[in-house]
């Protein structure tokens, strides 16, 4: 049987944060369609004991640390005239270890996770092609080069300018390059050097409606037991769009709320920077900092909140509080690949004030606020089950609905 390989930046258990939650379920369901060889990196402790879990689902494994700093690899970039995300994920352990899988089994698929992966395709594979960017980071790190002083404004702005040159040159490698939404999709197309023939997709995540089930997951006692309104962000929180969104909710819009109501604003996610702990001191705030499962606060939530201002893809943060039931107010960035309505499924918030006054009405109507939750749900189990996401999986690699799966 014809077997593919899959190499993924980050080691994808556990699926706790945006990226792992997305190449968890892409391995998983490729896994359905034949034997996968899997090459990944470790970064932290948790990462390194994801051996077992590896071992279980994947014919063979490579999971190594990650061992160049990021100023190791920015010398490495300047040096090379590479972008940083290369440098930052070249390792010749896993050169050679693609090359003596790609020896020894009868690989006809190479799926790559995430652009830094690109530099791992050899140029004499004859093979089909799959690369996943997810987004483009390239218009992304525009982004950052747009609102940073210098000189950080200029390592964003030659980051996106050489990323580009890269995405460019794996979407003419690829057979198949997938993007995250629609969105993103349009966006990436725009990008591209006229002149090529470029097979580019959109494909969307999805929720696991069972794990994140309402009924299943009872309020955190430490929010059910307070008085007031309580608002609830979640997210990787040394993440620089996540950082600045609490910001702004915790310093503008919950002050502004704090007038006319009582209301606790909670910040949930691992890895805070000291500006992000440091809104503890704020009135009202709280920052949790990593927790060992986000369910029970979302579930005690009386909203969700993601006033991102810079956001790519689609935000897994609000399709799992769409499917804990909780109403979501959200800025139209972080609404960009949500296929929902607004007033109905979520409440899209276009700037501090709309925050404001979309809280406060939430707050005098509990009824609306539980209908909206309810109909956020029913949405995402109706159409984005992770199912549904890795039935589309078959054509994008070639393959019919069949398949051997790989027992340990």
């Amino acid at each position: 049987m014809s077997e593919i390989l899959f190499l993924c930046h980050r080691v994808p258990f556990p699926p706790d944060r945006g990226d792992k939650i997305r190449s968890h379920h892409l391995l998983k369901g490729l896994a359905k369609l034949a034997p996968v060889h899997v090459g990944t990196f470790a970064e932290t402790d948790q990462d390194r004991a994801q051996d077992a879990a590896l071992r279980d689902l994947a014919a063979s494994h490579l999971l190594i640390d990650r061992d160049t700093s990021l100023p190791k690899a920015g010398l490495r970039a300047l040096a090379s005239g590479k972008p940083v995300s290369l440098p930052a994920f070249a390792d010749a352990r896993l050169s050679r270890w693609v090359a003596q899988t790609l020896a020894q089994h009868d690989i006809d698929t190479i799926v790559i996770f995430s652009g830094q992966m690109g530099q791992y395709i050899p140029d004499g594979f004859a093979g089909r092609v799959v690369v996943d960017l997810c987004d483009v980071d390239s218009a992304k790190f525009a982004g950052y080069a747009r609102e940073a002083g210098f000189p950080r404004s200029w390592l964003m702005a030659r980051e996106a300018r050489l990323l580009a040159r890269e995405e460019a040159r794996i979407a003419r490698r690829a057979d198949c390059t997938l993007l995250i939404s629609n969105n993103e999709l349009a966006l990436f197309q725009s990008r591209l050097p006229v002149g090529n023939a470029y097979d580019v997709r959109a494909l969307g995540n999805g929720i696991d409606g069972d794990f994140f089930d309402p009924a299943a997951t009872a309020p955190h006692a430490g929010l059910a037991g307070m008085p007031g309104a309580h608002f609830v962000f979640t997210g990787q929180m040394d993440y620089s769009p996540n950082i600045a969104a609490v910001k702004r909710f915790a310093r503008v819009i919950l002050p502004r709320l704090r007038e006319t109501m009582e209301a606790q604003f909670h910040i949930v996610g691992r890895a805070p920077t000291g500006d992000v702990t440091r809104l503890g001191d704020e009135p009202g705030v709280t920052v949790w900092g990593e927790v060992p499962d986000v369910r029970p606060f979302l579930a005690a939530a009386s909203a969700v909140v993601a006033p991102l201002m810079l956001a790519r893809g689609v935000q897994n943060k609000v399709l799992e509080a769409m499917a804990m039931a909780r109403p979501v107010l959200l800025s139209p960035e972080a609404a960009t690949g949500i296929d929902a309505v607004d007033g109905e499924h979520f409440s899209i918030c276009r700037d501090d004030a709309a925050f404001v006054a979309a809280a406060r009405a939430l707050a005098a109507d509990p009824e609306h606020a539980a209908e909206m939750g309810r109909a956020a749900r029913g949405l995402v189990m109706a159409q984005m089950s992770w199912e549904a996401v890795e039935a589309q999986l078959a054509a994008i690699v070639g393959r019919g609905q069949g398949g051997a799966r790989h027992a340990a």
